[in-house]
């Protein structure tokens, strides 16, 4: 096949058509970050070329200098950005320049929201800078071959912006990847050499390779050579190598955005070196946004491996745990060696001493981060508190820590946008109070009006309100802190220790004694529904309410295991009346048994239904109601 043969027009993936329109036709608020997103494409291609070259040195073809060259035609409005990394072949370039990868197609669709400037900001969160070539460029062509293809399957890739691209076969001899922009007419600055440098210095002088633009002219003008002479612009050294004192807060800030391709600086960073048994150097940084992916738990995550400042890889998971997947950065070790791979990494128990202290350090951050600021923290814990309440399961060694940087709501709050720490909770605990109170449910105002609160509101109790659907999951494995127990209000006999006088006690169990005939009348019509029948201590308004056995499982945790197709364990829950209610007193007095049966199944129904639970039998639930409404209004 002749390569004018290979030469065919491809129609973009319906998702890339509308980030291009977006690119098109939203302007960036700083149209100059385009270059950083190139070149930070160009030092991973880089990168990856060093890390393949470990294991097959063929593939530098005899030049292992690794640069990025750009350049400007001022004449034909172009700008050039070459660098002599790994390269593409023809199917990468389709795959690469042609979708977005697929596991964020779905999510970049479902987050755009028509606001154009909202839509632009999800583009480096999507991993697509590419696209940002438009921003500037009417046209884009890439010319790029793989290291290590012959020169005859160079691969040129056009494409003006719309609905297609083409792309043939080139003969190109140097590896590598070169994109030429043809800029718009009225971004004609880019094509200028001093403006280049100026923005390459801005956003890109964290860059580890050489970054060289044409040697300026200086003095008298001179001839330009037919070849022309480079020099380098940034520094070309690791940020991480260098001293903390020497880089400047805006210097990490644009490597997170490097490392990460998110377009918002991050809330914070640590940036340490540790030697002594183990020699090795982090940067960590805390984004300010969630990835559309932090819910996949297989997803790649992991930070930045380098050896010795050589890549290794991308997304190496085993420095972190999984519920601090949603942490960005590098690590560079000087006790691993250049041939690592996943599976060597997974056996090295130098990893696992690392991992320890990158999860000590990372808890660190955000406990500074929660004391020293209180929005940002607030940022935080919204973006992904979800994710950090997995931790106390996953990490036992740290699950005070991880339980100081919880929030949640709680009934000494206005709404569930207020939420506290349990340091601030056990500060406000009354005088004798040894526990910690909670509630879960499904939403806020199930809880904040739910019966079981009533004794906590005559008393004064703060108890913390649990909506998130993984909330008595977590609660599960979170037994206490600082020595002061977790109590469900919901589950099994309620125990108010010393905030319950003997008086009260003694008094409880008077009224349990004379109302033993009702409870068992009740219990005798509702055998099949609930697993006791009981006066209750925690009502003081509400007729009735559900309970959960004290081993039994709660509404959450059976809705979470009915979403994975598995079967709940049977259990039943206790129902616990209040005689002092009118509707009890009423109940007590009713000698038809086939009309007290009636009440007591709608009383039942009506306390499942202030838990947030669904009927088993809601035809029956209404027309007992019916039926009751129309004796009413007799």
């Amino acid at each position: 096949m002749t390569v004018e043969a290979q030469k065919e027009t491809l129609g973009f993936q319906t998702e890339v058509k509308q980030l291009l329109h977006l690119m098109i036709h939203s302007m960036y608020s700083n149209k100059e970050i385009f270059l950083r997103e190139l070149i930070s494409n160009a030092s991973d291609a880089s990168d990856k070329l060093r890390f393949e070259a470990i294991a097959k040195p063929e593939l530098l073809e005899g030049e292992p200098n690794l640069r990025i060259r750009i350049s400007a035609d001022e004449q034909a409005n172009t700008l050039t950005i070459e660098d002599n990394g790994i390269g593409m072949s023809r199917e990468e370039v389709i795959s690469h320049l042609g979708t977005i990868a697929k596991s964020g197609t779905a999510a970049f669709m479902q987050q755009l929201t028509g606001d154009e400037k909202k839509d632009a900001s999800l583009i480096g969160q999507f991993g697509v800078g590419f696209y940002s070539a438009f921003i500037v460029a009417d046209k884009v062509e890439v010319f790029t071959r793989r290291a290590g293809a012959d020169a005859a399957e160079g691969v040129r890739w056009e494409s003006a912006g719309e609905g297609d691209f083409t792309i043939e076969n080139i003969d190109k001899p140097e590896r590598g990847t070169r994109i030429v922009l043809h800029l718009k007419a009225a971004e004609t600055e880019f094509a200028d050499g001093w403006r280049l440098r100026n923005v390459i210095k801005k956003y890109s002088d964290h860059i580890s390779l050489p970054i060289e633009l044409p040697k300026q002219n200086t003095g008298e003008e001179q001839e330009q050579p037919a070849e022309p002479e480079w020099e380098s612009v940034n520094r070309a050294s690791a940020l991480w190598t260098r001293s903390r004192t020497d880089v400047k807060d805006e210097e990490y800030q644009e490597f997170y955005k490097h490392v990460s391709h998110d377009f918002d600086n991050p809330l914070s960073w640590s940036h340490n070196k540790v030697e002594g048994k183990l020699e090795y150097t982090s940067l960590l940084y805390v984004p300010a946004r969630a990835p559309f992916d932090l819910y996949q738990r297989e997803a790649p995550r992991g930070l930045k491996l380098y050896v010795q400042r050589v890549f290794i890889m991308d997304d190496a998971e085993q420095f972190l745990p999984l519920y601090l997947r949603f942490i960005k950065g590098v690590v560079d070790s000087n006790d691993l060696s250049l041939n690592v791979s996943r599976e060597i990494l997974q056996k090295d128990p130098a990893i696992d001493s690392m991992k320890s202290a990158l999860t000590k350090r990372v808890l660190d951050m955000l406990e500074k981060l929660a004391k020293k600021d209180d929005e940002k923290y607030a940022n935080f814990w919204n973006a992904f508190g979800s994710v950090l309440k997995e931790g106390p399961a996953e990490d036992f060694a740290n699950r005070e820590k991880i339980a100081g940087l919880l929030r949640f709501a709680s009934t000494a709050q206005n709404d569930d946008s207020e939420v506290v720490s349990l340091d601030a909770y056990i500060e406000r605990m009354q005088e004798g109070q040894d526990k910690i109170y909670y509630l879960t449910g499904e939403r806020y105002s199930q809880v904040k009006n739910s019966p079981h609160l009533e004794i906590f509101r005559k008393k004064g109790i703060e108890v913390l309100l649990l909506t998130d659907r993984i909330d008595e999951w977590l609660m599960s494995h979170l037994n206490e802190y600082k020595d002061k127990q977790f109590v469900d209000v919901a589950r099994g006999d309620l125990d108010l220790g010393k905030l319950e006088g003997e008086e009260d006690k003694q008094a409880q169990d008077e009224v349990a004694k004379a109302k033993a005939d009702l409870v068992q009348r009740v219990k005798d019509v509702l055998k099949d529904d609930v697993d006791e029948v009981k006066v209750s201590h925690r009502l003081t308004d509400s007729p009735a309410v559900l309970v959960v056995t004290e081993d039994g499982m709660g509404l959450q945790m059976r809705k979470i295991l009915e979403a994975t197709g598995q079967k709940a364990p049977e259990s039943k829950p206790i129902l616990e009346i209040n005689p002092a209610h009118p509707l009890l007193d009423k109940l007590d007095q009713e000698q038809d048994e086939a009309r007290f049966a009636d009440l007591t199944h709608i009383l039942f129904d009506q306390a499942a239904l202030a838990a947030g639970e669904s009927l088993q039998d809601p035809g029956s639930y209404v027309r007992r109601l019916n039926a009751l409404l129309v004796e009413l209004s007799k």
